[in-house]
């Protein structure tokens, strides 16, 4: 087993026990307008920011000036998508090298991926598609996560997905899945609370009864995102993952509880699609934020 670089080893600037956004074109000019308490690194609306390295594999152009001039602002959390960690074949080396020099670049704090493949036989598809919960896909997965560690030279943290079938060949929960996945590869986890709550409207499982029995302690990040009511075929309501609207009040309902048992976490306000005006964002980092004091008063803030 790989021994990863302790969290916090590398981080110039740790993430906040706060809210964050992620940083989008769109919003540049507001991200950038705010002001900051540098020695802190902390602005008055986001604790701090979030991007896919995939976006930034190149030497220089616009965004990267938008994020080097953020990062003089704000501690970052990369989130990738495209290492296919759940997959059959072994993260890409040429992949891990790029994404190891991005991370000597810009230092983030949290560096995360999912618990997922997008790739197969040189074949890339556009999504994060699940896996069945088995020992051996445990086992890959396992080696898989080491590996990453390993060439990037610190810990990483897989992410639970949304789900919309339940594999029969599944062995285990997901829960359980993700506590021996931790133990076996030193990896931390993200926690996308939405995820939980439309795997378990499409699964038929109870959403607290799930975070009951989740690995919470090792949990370092918290995604809070929107989803989507669709009716399938045999008139059966389905929850789609969108991250293009606000978040529902289930999932609020399902974040106080996760503060109110493990304290204080940093915490996404995760949109991707359908990007609201910048203010729409600030609210909904101000729910979180309000949240993160109302459950956990006696936590200091980072």
């Amino acid at each position: 087993m790989s021994v990863p670089v302790a969290p916090g080893q590398h981080m110039t600037s740790p993430i906040p026990a706060r809210a964050g956004i992620g940083l989008r074109p769109q919003h540049y000019a507001d991200i950038l307008a705010q002001p900051a308490k540098v020695g802190h690194k902390v602005g008055p609306g986001v604790g701090w920011l979030e991007v896919h390295p995939e976006n930034y594999l190149t030497a220089g152009g616009p965004q990267h000036r938008a994020l080097t001039a953020a990062r003089q602002l704000y501690p970052l959390s990369f989130h990738g998508v495209g290492l296919s960690l759940g997959g059959e074949a072994r993260p890409d080396p040429a992949h891990l090298a790029r994404l190891r020099a991005l991370n000597a670049r810009y230092e983030p704090a949290l560096f995360s991926e999912h618990l997922a493949w997008s790739s197969h036989g040189g074949a890339f598809m556009n999504d994060l598609l699940p896996i069945p919960y088995t020992r051996s896909a445990l086992d890959r997965l396992v080696e898989h996560v080491d590996e990453t560690q390993e060439a990037l030279g610190r810990q990483i943290l897989i992410e639970n997905p949304s789900l919309y079938l339940r594999f029969e060949a599944s062995e285990m929960r997901e829960t359980e899945f993700l506590r021996e996945l931790v133990l076996r590869s030193g990896c931390g986890l993200l926690l996308d609370i939405n995820n939980v709550f439309v795997s378990a409207s499409n699964c038929g499982f109870d959403s607290c009864a799930y975070l009951a029995d989740y690995p919470l302690s090792h949990v370092r990040e918290i995604h809070l995102a929107g989803h989507r009511t669709e009716v399938d075929g045999s008139g059966a309501e389905v929850l789609i993952d969108t991250h293009g609207s606000s978040v529902s009040a289930a999932v609020w309902a399902l974040y106080r509880l996760v503060v109110r048992l493990e304290g204080r976490l940093p915490t996404l306000i995760e949109w991707d699609q359908d990007l609201p005006d910048w203010r729409i964002l600030l609210a909904e980092a101000a729910s979180a934020d309000r949240i993160l004091a109302e459950e956990a008063p006696h936590a200091a803030v980072a």
